[in-house]
């Protein structure tokens, strides 16, 4: 029977499908056509737009125009607060921006939670992409990992494992957190290596 958190959850590991090439065909560029060609662009859906009319010129300068109009199709705007006490200062920029709620977002805890998720990705031999977990709270050592949403694939660690981040736990998954908390403080002292991982952050949130 299976002792180990890595044990239970992996039996066996199947090659991971190749993302396909994504391609649109908008057919007829009237109205509606490029109306949806546009909505297309804005959204990011694809990797590919194709156009198709029987007019060929009206296909060539409506094709033109979205070509040389690509760079003005932006989504709202999103304020995003990248900084320590990160809580308040997101709050101060909500209220002195007057920007909805929803389009001022604070990075807190989503580096944590990068490198906590790396961290329990590499102790489970598992690609940190299949792993989901959140660190809550404050940035650094007052972070709290969830260690109940902490999942492998779909796969509930703590169903596996109800000791997992306890006292009793004997595979010292607490470690995690720490080494995450450790990572932190000495990226603060090495500010070369601390700027590239926020730009990194700020860049995902953005996507």
């Amino acid at each position: 029977m299976a002792t180990t958190v890595k044990a239970q959850l992996i039996v066996n590991i199947l090659k991971e499908d190749q993302v396909p090439h994504n391609k649109i065909t908008v057919v007829e560029v009237g109205t509606v056509g490029m109306g949806c060609a546009i909505s297309i662009l804005m959204k990011d859906l694809a990797d590919e737009l194709a156009l198709v009319d029987v007019i060929e010129d009206k296909l060539k300068e409506e094709m033109m125009g979205l070509q040389h109009g690509r760079l003005f199709l932006k989504t709202p705007k999103i304020l995003l607060i990248v900084s320590d006490s990160v809580g308040i200062l997101t709050y101060v920029a909500w209220k002195l921006s007057g920007f909805p709620k929803n389009c001022v977002i604070g990075s807190s805890c989503n580096l944590d939670s990068a490198q906590f998720c790396y961290l329990m990705g590499e102790r489970l031999s598992a690609h940190s992409s299949r792993c989901h977990r959140w660190v809550l709270g404050e940035h650094g050592d007052s972070s709290v990992p969830v260690w109940s949403g902490v999942n492998i694939a779909g796969v509930s660690l703590k169903n596996l494992y109800p000791a997992l981040g306890t006292d009793a736990n004997s595979e010292n998954w607490k470690d995690v957190h720490k080494q995450v908390v450790d990572k932190i403080f000495a990226a603060i002292m090495e500010l070369a290596f601390s700027w590239k991982k926020d730009g990194q952050n700020k860049a995902y949130i953005d996507k």
